[in-house]
């Protein structure tokens, strides 16, 4: 048996962030469990540590995990990433989006609070809906769009996983830290369910046009990797941080059409940029955030870190892993 002073479990642990993570803590000596039902991970992003001793993989929903309580008893904390991911799926399967994210977040918060075991809860920043703030604070008003458009059920589901985490937290002083990711990119990261810099970067790769959605002019932040899983580790370890919303992510602004015009010559690639209407390419009546740029004064304040990863230096590391 493992003991807790040494054991870390994951949720979410074979995706593309929390694989990461896993090979994080697997270098500075900790035990790990990842719970992962492989929905939209994979364990080819385990390849490199599958085979060490001190992991351990339960291929299974966190809500169907009959380990689960074994597990988070001989746990000293608790990252949960296991959720729904991207916008396409949003879009395509608001069902699954919603259930996912409430259901499996209930679980692993009442299997923690039985045992006070503290939870590092993966939220986004997609909580902050349609807000027109130039720069995301913690403390701002939310504002989510109508119900009718599937593309918020992510955002309400996550807020709601949120505000029930923040309950856990009052009510039965369950130590919780909630972390808003903003556009985390970087290996493994893939495509497939709309994560724009990989499609950009594949598309680039084969000469193929990279299609930026409505006008190009939304504005995003990105974040690699590397800086997310270490702003996620010194939030852990930070007991200033517990009942704390603390935003994760860079502080370089771009244009989606700029992001795609810096691929393609970084690339040296011949593809042509296509704008494509959003009722093409998502859904009919898809709303977009016009802007989304973080503040991390909080994540600097209660971790002393600031990710420092620039844009032109991600979009190389993510091509050069490929």
């Amino acid at each position: 048996m493992m003991s807790r002073a040494e054991h870390i479990l994951v949720t979410g642990g074979a995706g593309f962030i929390g694989s990461h993570l896993v090979e994080r803590l697997l270098a500075e000596g900790k035990a790990v469990t990842v719970i992962d039902d492989l929905s939209t991970g994979s364990l080819d992003n385990l390849g490199g540590v599958v085979s060490n001793p001190h992991l351990r993989i339960i291929q299974a929903k966190v809500s169907e995990c009959s380990e689960l309580t074994e597990v988070v008893a001989n746990s000293k904390s608790i990252y949960h990433l296991a959720a729904a991911v991207g916008v396409e799926l949003v879009v395509k399967s608001p069902i699954r989006t919603i259930e996912t994210n409430l259901r499996e977040t209930e679980v692993i918060l009442e299997a923690a609070g039985a045992r006070g075991v503290p939870v590092l809860l993966a939220s986004t920043s997609e909580v902050y809906g349609k807000s027109q703030q130039a720069v995301f604070s913690e403390e701002d008003d939310l504002l989510i769009g109508p119900p009718h458009l599937a593309r918020w059920s992510y955002a309400c589901s996550k807020l709601m996983d949120e505000f029930l985490a923040m309950a856990h937290a009052r009510e039965r002083r369950l130590p919780i830290i909630i972390a808003r990711l903003f556009n985390t990119v970087g290996p493994r990261q893939t495509g497939r369910y709309g994560m724009v810099l990989p499609r950009f970067i594949a598309a680039a790769r084969a000469g193929a046009p990279l299609r930026v959605f409505g006008d190009g002019q939304q504005t995003r932040c990105f974040c690699y990797v590397n800086d997310t899983v270490e702003a996620l580790m010194r939030l852990a370890r930070s007991t200033a941080a517990e009942g704390e919303v603390v935003n994760v992510g860079g502080e370089e602004e771009v244009t989606i059409l700029e992001l795609a015009r810096r691929v393609v010559s970084l690339m040296n690639s011949s593809s042509p940029i296509e704008l494509v209407p959003y009722e093409v390419a998502l859904a009919p009546g898809f709303e977009d955030m016009r802007r989304r740029r973080p503040s991390i004064e909080k994540l600097w304040r209660l971790t002393g870190f600031r990710p420092s990863h620039r844009l032109d230096k991600i979009i190389g590391l993510i091509a050069g892993s490929q």
